[in-house]
C-alpha cells in the first residue's frame, strides 16, 4: 500500500500564515457588501502571472462578500492592432486621435478581445463575471471632448478636433446593480455613447472614476505602472488629503501624465467614495494587498 505524504508547514510558515489571515479579517468585516471598484490596466494585463492574480484577487473580494466592479483600459492592445493593419497612432496630450477607422479598432480591442480576456480570465479562477460596454443597456452617455491648445500664445477659443474621443456625460447604474444583485462582477469597457449616436473611445481612469462616484462606491482603486504618488526625492506618500494633494500640484511634485489620474482621484473622493488609491500593478496581488493589509501598496487620497 502507498502512503500519501505530505509537507507540513513549521511553526513560523504557519504564524506567518495566521497573522495574514488575523490582518484581514477587519477588512472583511468592514467591506462587506461594499462596493470596490478597480480600473485593470498596465503592466497588470499583458503579465501572466500578475493577470492570474488580478483574477484571484477579484473572485476573493467577491467570495468574501465584497462588490468588485472591473473598469479596464487597452491602450497596447489597440496600438498593437493598429500597427498590425499598418495605422500609424497619433497622440495629442496624451490623447490618442481617433478617426472612425480606429473607433471601429477601438470598440473590436476593448469590447470584444480585451473584455472578453478578462471575464474568461476571472472565470477560470472560480468568479462569475458579464463583460459590459458603454453601450450595452445606455450604461455610458458620452459627449466629445475638446481640448485646448497647451501653447498659452493660442486663441482661447481654438479647439483641437481629436475625433471620436469623449468625456462621459452619465453613468446609468442599473445594468451594474443588476448584475450585483445576482453575484455577477461586472467587467466594463470604457466605450461610450453620445446622444448623437456615436461611439466614444473614453480614458478608463475616467470611467472607472465616474462610475465610482454614480455607485457610492466605498473605494476606487487606479492600478498603475508606478508604485503610486512620489515626493520629489522618490519617496512613496500615501496618506494624502485633497489639501495636500493641491499643495503637491501647485509646488511641482505632481505633474505631466500623473496629473489626469490623480485629479480623477480627488473628484472621486470629493463626490462621495471613501477613498482612492493608486496602486501599484506591477506588485503580484496588489488589489489584495490594499484591501486586505494595513499597511498597502500604494497611495491612498481621501478627502479630510
Amino acid at each position: 500500500m502507498r502512503v500519501q505524504q505530505t509537507m507540513n508547514l513549521n511553526k513560523e510558515q504557519a504564524h506567518n500564515i495566521a497573522s495574514v489571515l488575523a490582518e484581514a479579517l477587519p477588512y472583511i468585516q468592514r467591506f462587506s457588501g461594499k462596493t470596490i471598484v478597480v480600473k485593470y490596466g498596465g503592466n497588470a494585463m499583458t503579465d501572466e502571472k500578475l493577470k492570474a492574480g488580478f483574477a484571484r484577487d477579484i473572485v476573493l473580494m467577491k467570495l468574501v462578500g465584497m462588490n468588485p466592479v472591473v473598469v479596464h483600459g487597452g491602450g497596447p492592445q489597440i496600438g498593437n492592432l493598429l500597427n498590425q493593419i499598418g495605422k500609424e497612432s497619433e497622440f495629442i496630450q496624451g490623447m490618442r486621435v481617433t478617426d472612425t477607422e480606429t473607433m471601429d479598432i477601438v470598440e473590436m480591442v476593448l469590447g470584444g478581445l480585451v473584455n472578453k480576456e478578462i471575464v474568461n480570465l476571472i472565470h477560470q479562477h472560480g468568479g462569475n463575471s458579464v463583460g459590459l460596454t458603454g453601450k450595452d443597456g445606455n450604461l455610458i452617455t458620452a459627449k466629445k471632448l475638446h481640448l485646448k491648445p497647451n501653447d498659452p500664445s493660442a486663441s482661447s477659443s481654438e479647439i483641437i478636433d481629436i475625433g471620436h474621443v469623449g468625456e462621459v456625460d452619465k453613468i446609468n447604474t442599473k445594468v451594474i446593480d443588476m448584475l450585483i444583485q445576482d453575484d455577477f462582477i461586472p467587467v466594463i469597457a470604457p466605450v461610450g455613447v453620445g446622444a448623437d449616436g456615436h461611439s466614444y473611445n473614453i480614458n478608463a481612469d475616467l470611467v472607472a472614476g465616474k462610475v465610482a462616484e454614480a455607485l457610492g462606491a466605498e473605494k476606487l482603486m487606479l492600478l498603475t505602472n508606478i508604485p503610486g504618488l512620489l515626493d520629489k526625492e522618490g519617496n512613496l506618500l500615501t496618506g494624502l488629503n485633497t489639501e495636500t494633494v493641491d499643495e503637491l500640484i501647485a509646488d511641482g511634485t505632481i505633474y505631466g501624465g500623473m496629473l489626469p489620474k490623480i485629479q480623477c482621484a480627488l473628484d472621486a473622493v470629493q463626490n462621495g467614495v471613501n477613498a482612492a488609491h493608486i496602486v501599484d500593478g506591477r506588485v503580484e496581488h496588489a488589489v489584495m494587498l490594499e484591501v486586505f493589509t494595513d499597511e498597502g501598496v500604494g497611495t491612498l487620497i481621501t478627502a479630510e
